[in-house]
């Protein structure tokens, strides 16, 4: 499987940014076994989930503090890079 993600260093905090389907974060029980199953590939990190709408706005899911400095960010600036998981 692929998706598309970013581990970025922000004031002293490394954590990662993952793209899913707008259903993963509305549902709590997904949004949790997807942090779990990216755990692996993002050790230690705050994953933060990312889903687009159909104007590519995006609504971000996780720690309150980080998703309030994304919401300040275009999308474009994050270091995207494409990972293959098992």
């Amino acid at each position: 499987m692929q998706i598309d993600g970013a581990v970025i260093k922000e004031q002293g905090v490394t954590f990662a940014v993952v793209v899913v389907k707008s259903h993963v974060i509305s549902n709590t029980a997904a949004a949790s076994n997807m942090r779990r199953s990216l755990s692996s590939v993002f050790p230690g990190m705050p994953i933060i989930l990312m889903a687009q709408d159909s104007r590519g706005i995006p609504t971000y899911q996780g720690k309150n503090d980080i998703v309030k400095f994304l919401a300040n960010i275009h999308p474009g600036r994050i270091p995207w890079k494409r990972y293959t998981i098992s």
